[in-house]
């Protein structure tokens, strides 16, 4: 008899914010029948152990079970492990580093039971500090890049309509994929278009699955009544980096070409290069008429490159720099 819901959160030396993921869920369970799965990712750090022992201290019959994975597989091979853990109606890929807001649960449940034609299931992503985090988008690709690194308005403004980020209140027509930080997909879907690459190990991986399920006739409904909170900067760097405009890691860099090339093949990768540099060179421009010009993350120019021979490959983990 499978579950309603299967609830796959991955943990990465994170114990307590993990925990306070599970008991958010936990709580907002009541009598759904559902599951939580905690994968850890071979953190090595004791926090394994000191979710083992939180589990076993809870009372008999808590939903909730840990898996040790043998490998640090990513954040795609980490949910995977999660959702071939037990079978489920539905499955909830949760981050650590959020939790569910009270009626989460029965909120999402009962928006894709009354959409059978939807695959994925986007809630509102709050920061913590009530702020609405962007998290439905349309597929990146050789515009989009050009808008990215051009930053500048008459750009955006004349290629609208290849921006990626829908802002936090998208038009549910205009949606492509979400976030993976949180989000509900349906069992039917998933057996049917099998697990999440794991040529990915941190970023795009959720954009591919989301095209992956475009190609085969799935959609994204996004669900505004159920909402959760995610943590700024809890469970990964890059966006620190960004920010700061430091290089970010090489994984990020071999996770958007595999992307690219799966999407719109090499020319299409190539393509998003070249119109990566055009939209830097439009933004030196608008130094003639007064307007400062932001740095990227340094030295993307070079590392937009980083597997453009061989797209699919290798993926640069952390310890495969």
């Amino acid at each position: 008899m499978p579950y309603d819901i299967v609830v796959s959160i991955i943990n990465f030396r994170t114990a307590d914010l993990t925990l306070q993921c599970v008991a958010s869920v936990l709580t907002d369970m009541g009598d759904i029948n559902g599951h939580v799965v905690v994968v850890d990712n071979l953190s090595g750090d004791g926090s394994a152990e000191v979710i083992a022992d939180w589990i076993a201290a809870q009372p008999t019959g808590t939903p909730v079970s840990l898996v040790l994975s043998q490998t640090n597989s990513g954040f795609s091979g980490g949910h995977n492990q999660g959702i071939a853990a037990a079978e489920a109606d539905f499955y909830l890929v949760l981050n650590s580093d959020a939790v569910l807001r009270p009626g989460f649960l029965g909120n999402i449940l009962a928006a894709a039971k009354a959409d059978p034609q939807a695959g994925f299931f986007a809630p509102r992503i709050e920061y913590d500090d009530g702020g609405v985090q962007d998290s439905c988008f349309r597929f990146p690709g050789p515009l989009s890049e050009f808008i990215r690194s051009a930053r500048t308005g008459f750009v955006t403004r004349m290629f609208k309509t290849h921006e990626v980020s829908l802002g936090p209140d998208p038009d549910p027509a205009q949606i492509e994929w979400a976030s993976f930080a949180c989000i509900l997909l349906r069992g039917e879907m998933v057996r049917a278009l099998g697990p999440m690459d794991e040529g990915y190990f941190l970023y795009y991986e959720d954009v591919e699955y989301c095209l992956r399920a475009h190609r085969a006739g799935w959609r994204v409904a996004h669900v505004p009544q159920a909402v959760a909170v995610h943590f700024r900067g809890g469970s990964g760097p890059v966006k620190t980096l960004a920010k700061e405009r430091a290089r970010l890691p090489r994984y990020f860099y071999s996770s958007r070409t595999r992307f690219l090339y799966q999407a719109h093949g090499r020319s299409g990768l190539i393509a998003a290069n070249l119109l990566w540099y055009a939209g830097r060179a439009v933004k030196h421009l608008t130094r003639l008429v007064g307007k400062r010009v932001a740095p990227m993350a340094a030295a993307e120019g070079r590392d937009i490159w980083i597997n453009a021979g061989n797209p699919l490959g290798p993926r640069y983990a952390p310890w495969e720099m």
